[in-house]
């Protein structure tokens, strides 16, 4: 993410609207609550509630209230600096790495607070699983790249993944096989496992790592711009990956790609400066007729 984060301070206004410091190319408006307020039919798979988000004394993130639907595609678009990735690793307490950040707020899963003193973080990002920009496979094979997380947390040797996928899913083969399959990479791979994970192609090391990220049964991806170091037909392959997944998935994807998120997404929220949410909708809404002006600047590429 940006290091120029932008500091912002809070204000009451009346009417329940916000009028905001703007960057270069942005209009000056007030938001208006509603423009956040999405209603949906699946179950909520995050409830965000007034989440702010400090680097040292600057501010990333401010007042961040959104629901995430279960079984779908949420996009988070937005210029450089305002907060996408912040937000992102939000979900699965990732900015706990980052000694200077600070999170205040809450972020709930399934009802659960995640920033509980007694969560377990271990358990968390199994159930949040996350893939990074940049392909990051291991330098193992292909096979061990797949096991490496259900061996480290001893899934293959407690018979979890027999109870979870059948009786005939309960060996290393077994889940390889499977997560490689979900992850749309099997076929190019079943006859070299063996082979260096580095020796893949760029879009071959991305599905990979989908395919790592799987192997410990997530319930939600965060996906942080997962196409933007890909060729486009390397590319095309992950998004229509993304969209298979989201059948049985909770999927949340960074973009920056304004074509990607209309065509991948089911949702889309909308960061502007200060770090702060300006509109959060369905995204043929959010695309075709924003309520923001600087919503509708920004896709139409006027500033960002």
């Amino acid at each position: 993410m940006a290091t120029n984060i932008q500091t912002t301070t809070k204000s009451t206004v009346e009417n329940q609207t916000t009028s905001r410091q703007t960057s270069a190319g942005e209009s000056d408006e007030r938001i208006e609550p509603e423009w956040t307020n999405y209603d949906f039919d699946n179950g909520t798979k995050f409830a965000v509630d007034d989440l702010d988000v400090f680097y040292g004394d600057e501010q990333a993130l401010e007042g961040i209230n959104l629901d995430i639907p279960e079984e779908s595609v949420t996009a988070l678009i937005g210029p450089s600096g305002c907060g996408k990735s912040t937000f992102l690793r939000c979900l699965n307490r990732m900015n706990d790495r980052i000694k200077a950040a600070r999170v205040e707020g809450s972020v709930a899963l399934d009802g659960q607070e995640i920033y509980g003193d007694s969560v377990d973080l271990v358990e968390l990002r199994k159930r949040v699983g996350m893939v990074f920009q940049q392909p990051n496979p291991f330098p193992k094979s292909i096979r061990k790249n797949v096991s490496y997380g259900p061996r480290k947390h001893g899934d293959v040797e407690t018979g979890l993944l027999a109870r979870l996928f059948g009786d005939d899913a309960g060996d290393e083969d077994a889940l390889v096989e499977r997560a490689l399959r979900q992850a749309a990479l099997w076929e190019e791979v079943d006859d070299r496992l063996d082979d260096n994970a580095l020796g893949l192609s760029g879009g071959q090391q991305q599905r990979l790592c989908i395919a790592r990220c799987l192997a410990v049964d997530p319930e939600v991806i965060l996906m942080d711009e997962p196409a933007s170091a890909l060729d486009p037909i390397a590319t095309a392959k992950i998004e229509d990956l993304i969209e298979d997944l989201a059948e049985n998935y909770t999927v949340v994807v960074v973009t920056h790609n304004m074509q990607q998120a209309a065509r991948i997404s089911d949702q889309t929220a909308v960061f502007l400066t200060g770090g702060e949410l300006v509109e959060y909708g369905d995204t043929n809404e959010i695309f075709e007729n924003p309520e923001s002006q600087r919503v509708e600047d920004y896709i139409t590429g006027k500033f960002g």
